[in-house]
């Protein structure tokens, strides 16, 4: 058994390493057993049985708050859907290999019974118990909770909501509304784009869409947000808004006791919530990418200004290291950086026991190198087992 595959019961130590602490970073070794970070210590020495990581950078594993990697497994294609338990462990090795080892696998509730093929099927609380299930076996190889995305837009929230209870432990629930000419598609122009792209739809069918959607959206919008804001109190989930555009969308998540903004479009949205204590996540693609491909506004703008908290990896799990190090570049801080991505967010979603490297927590850790400006992964613990 190669050194860095030791038993839970013995120590595992990497050493030679370039630690990623709460303070800043180190020159160090890092011991875990049994699940639990057991030591840290200064020093370039390698003890006998330790794995040398030769100069390496050893972090935190990557704490993931809203992906939609999982729905892009169970539904590849929009005409194509995968059974959903090979789909879950797909969705768990593809994380495990991007350095990612807590996810908080989004799941929408609210469907849409629409027409010419852009309806939404249930599909929550299916997926969410064959989820549990998988996770209960121990199959999984790294830390999965459920966030549920509460489309107000839908005609089914509230009986969806309904289907869960506090024993399902969701751990974030977060307010979504798509519908066309607000927040995230507020350009018309962007979601014609977007929509005609994705299923296909002729002018007049795209046209009828925003017309059901939008009158659906006037009956809707105020008792369906009421009820996700109560069901994530009974759930004792977190609570998210989303796609925050304008200074009263971020006025009034503040009065919901919002603390966590996914995806703020606008500047004005980003400082509004930096004014009112609420932090702000926004994806890596986004800042990889150098802009919204939305035409929302910037994460790396917004980095520069410092308005940005948190990052997640959106619809691409790979882009959320990558992202941490860009970020590294832009501040001239890669402890700073990588926080965004580990402790900030195990904080926001009040996982208090990991997303740092110290004594007593969690021993989720990777290993990687950068290779010209790209970080290569060369080991992923999580809880202490090395799943990639």
């Amino acid at each position: 058994m190669p050194k860095d595959h030791a038993p839970m019961t013995e120590i595992l130590t990497l050493a030679n390493a370039r630690l990623i602490l709460p303070e800043g970073d180190i020159t160090g070794r890092i011991s875990f057993r049994g699940g639990e970070i057991v030591e840290l210590a200064h020093g370039s020495a390698v003890p006998a049985g330790a794995v040398d990581c030769e100069g390496d950078i050893v972090a935190p594993g990557l704490v993931e708050l809203h992906t939609d990697n999982l729905e892009r497994h169970i539904r590849p294609r929009p005409s194509a859907h995968w059974p959903h338990k090979p789909a879950i462990v797909a969705h768990d090795a593809e994380l495990a290999g991007c350095g990612i080892t807590t996810v908080f696998d989004a799941i929408r509730v609210g469907s849409i019974e629409g027409k010419g093929g852009i309806g939404w099927s249930r599909y929550a609380r299916d997926l969410a118990d064959e989820l549990l299930a998988m996770r209960a076996s121990g199959a999984l190889k790294i830390s999965h909770h459920i966030h549920l995305r509460a489309e107000i837009c839908s005609h089914s929230l509230i009986e969806e909501l309904a289907q869960f209870g506090p024993e399902d432990r969701i751990g974030i629930l977060s307010l979504m509304d798509h519908t066309p000419g607000q927040r995230q598609f507020a350009d018309l122009g962007q979601y014609a784009t977007y929509m005609k792209g994705k299923h296909g739809l002729s002018e007049e069918v795209f046209q009828e869409h925003v017309r059901t959607r939008k009158a659906l959206g006037e009956v809707v919008r105020a008792p369906h947000e009421a009820a996700a804001v109560e069901a994530a109190q009974r759930l004792g989930a977190v609570l998210a808004s989303h796609d925050d555009t304008e200074v009263d969308h971020v006025i009034r998540s503040a009065g919901h006791g919002i603390a966590l903004a996914e995806f703020p479009t606008t500047r004005e949205a980003a400082r509004a919530c930096r004014d009112h204590g609420i932090a702000v996540m926004m994806g890596a693609p986004n800042l990889v990418r150098g802009g919204s491909h939305s035409g929302n506004v910037s994460a790396m703008d917004l980095a520069r200004e410092d308005l940005l908290d948190i990052v997640s990896s959106d619809y691409v799990p790979a882009a959320l290291l990558y992202a941490a190090v860009l970020l590294g570049e832009i501040w001239g801080d890669l402890p700073r950086a990588l926080a965004t991505v580990t402790r900030a967010p195990a904080h926001a979603a009040g996982l208090m026991d990991r997303g740092s490297l110290a004594e007593g927590m969690r021993a989720d850790v990777i290993r990687f190198r950068l290779v010209e400006g790209v970080p290569v992964l060369r080991g992923v613990w999580s809880a202490g087992a090395r799943v990639a």
